[in-house]
């Protein structure tokens, strides 16, 4: 089931030019102007304007080897750098999405994890950047801080010829800082929705302005960005950009709504889609384990005792809430397993710390919850843990893309208890293939349980002595008070629970799994 995102043809995503840029690559046939009369048309209407492409419109799947980022039309500059940065060759996204860029267009681009999105659309903006270089030129917004400090780090590597001048924007860091780095017009602005809009607004006179001439505004994970629960925060951001901007969106996962979004585009509009649907590289080992929910942390444990036998030099566990991160974390502690954890609960500086020890290699596992899913790229993680399944299928699909990137190989391991069978049935159904079991021996796993179950309430203990209990509720008192403010708290009633039949099959289900301690 997919999350719902509000779209209508009033949401200000793309810019209602009538034309494109002159220059363009001598590969590519720009389409013809399109009139001011578009914006005014039907979405009906506007579906011809809609280009897509796929690979299965390409006889060759893969990038050939003749095929050069210069054949692209980036600049000499540019190609050296990749060169120097051990780019060989373009991927297909990037073959596909960079020349429509440099032709103007708006793109939206669709492709697995670890393909190259970021230089698909980094490597033209700096091109033009090159061309007539000013701040701020491009404003790339993203779902997590994670994620806005790595694309920040890939920004600087891409464009270290030009003395590229990027900035941060997230929220946990000085706002008064931010603010005059912004009046200071970084070439590129890479930014959280909810920071960059509390900056807007605050500095009406000043910030706004910053980005009167923008030429580029990108969408990164888009699918994400363009949640419903954004979308105050980017109306007040579209406000601030040029109607003659370009826009382009990336994503692993594709949504209707942002097909729409792209069909609305007055700019003729490139979706480039590498797949249909929810797909996962094929270098991607994806395996189960059937287990009870109160052992998850016996055949955690017995997992991680095994990496260096299994070959991985590193690994990430994903979890569903703060909460179980925050225990997961006390507890791998307790039972002397070198761990960094992730959550929003976190203090910004922790946050960074806990990404920089896991990419340096100081601890070799990351705990963390979806705010890890996206766009991390980290080269030695090797294997991924799903201790909680996630609700949608997409996001299986972005966390375990955080291994067997850019060709390497990798391995899924998933956790299934009695409460996740529909939602793994779910995800197998959207994938288009089955999980492979993990085969492991009972007996070896359950040998350590009592010494997780001890180490597991003194875990508790500590967490309940930090007063983590009191800051999540006081963290879920505001988050409510912020979907109240938008709109979008729904009142519910609670249902008295019915004892009877749901009860029976409780029962049931626990009693087939006859090894519950």
């Amino acid at each position: 089931m997919e999350e719902d995102i509000l779209v209508d043809q009033n949401f200000p995503l793309f810019s209602r030019r009538g034309k494109t840029n002159k220059a363009t690559p001598s590969q590519i046939n720009p389409a013809p102007p399109v009139t001011a009369a578009a914006s005014t048309t039907t979405l009906q209407d506007l579906k011809p304007l809609l280009q897509k492409e796929t690979d299965s419109d390409d006889p060759i799947p893969t990038t050939p080897n003749h095929i050069s980022f210069s054949d692209l039309g980036l600049a000499e500059w540019a190609v050296q750098t990749c060169k120097e940065l051990g780019i060989k060759r373009p991927t297909p996204v990037q073959r596909h999405c960079i020349p429509r860029i440099l032709a103007g267009q708006d793109v939206l681009g669709l492709a697995q994890t670890g393909s190259g999105k970021t230089a698909a659309f980094a490597l033209p903006i700096l091109h033009r950047l090159a061309e007539d270089p000013y701040g701020v030129f491009a404003l790339v917004i993203t779902p997590t801080r994670e994620l806005a400090y790595q694309l920040a780090e890939q920004f600087r590597a891409l464009g270290s010829g030009l003395h590229l001048r990027c900035a941060v924007v997230v929220g946990g860091m000085d706002m008064i800082n931010q603010a005059q780095t912004l009046m200071q017009r970084p070439h590129v602005v890479i930014a959280t929705p909810g920071r960059i809009k509390v900056l807007i607004q605050e500095n009406p006179d000043d910030v706004p302005a910053v980005f009167s001439n923008t030429k580029f505004l990108v969408l990164d994970e888009a699918d994400r960005v363009l949640d419903v629960g954004f979308e105050e925060e980017l109306r007040v951001v579209f406000q601030c950009l040029p109607k003659d901007r370009q826009t382009l969106l990336f994503s692993a996962t594709m949504t209707s709504d942002l097909q729409t979004l792209m069909e609305l585009s007055a700019n003729k509009a490139y979706f480039y889609e590498a797949y249909e649907g929810f797909k996962t590289v094929e270098t991607l080992k994806q395996q189960y384990v059937f287990i009870p929910k109160n052992v998850k942390d016996v055949y955690l444990l017995y997992i991680l005792s095994k990496l260096e036998d299994m070959g991985v030099r590193s690994a990430i566990i994903f979890v569903s809430t703060c909460r179980s991160c925050q225990l997961l974390s006390l507890l791998l502690e307790e039972l002397d397993v070198e761990a960094a954890a992730l959550h929003s609960f976190k203090s910004q500086s922790l946050r960074l710390s806990a990404v920089h020890r896991f990419k340096s290699g100081q601890v070799p596992i990351l705990l963390a919850t979806d705010v890890a899913s996206r766009g991390l790229d980290i080269p030695t993680v090797d294997l991924v843990i799903n201790y909680d399944i996630p609700r949608f299928p997409r996001d299986y699909v972005h966390r375990v893309g955080r291994t067997a990137r850019a060709g390497r190989g990798g391995l899924a391991v998933s956790f299934i208890t009695q409460n996740d069978v529909d939602l793994i049935h779910e995800i197998e159904a959207e994938l288009g293939k089955q999980l492979e079991e993990f085969e492991c021996k009972e007996k070896d796993v359950l040998a350590e349980i009592t010494k997780v179950y001890k180490a597991k309430r003194v875990a508790t203990m500590k967490m309940m002595d930090e007063g983590f209990e009191e800051k999540a509720k006081a963290r879920k008192a505001q988050k409510l008070k912020a979907l109240a403010e938008k709109g979008l708290l729904k009142s519910s009633k609670k249902r008295k629970r019915k004892k009877g039949v749901s009860d029976q099959l409780v029962e049931v289900k626990k009693a087939y799994f006859h090894h519950l301690p």
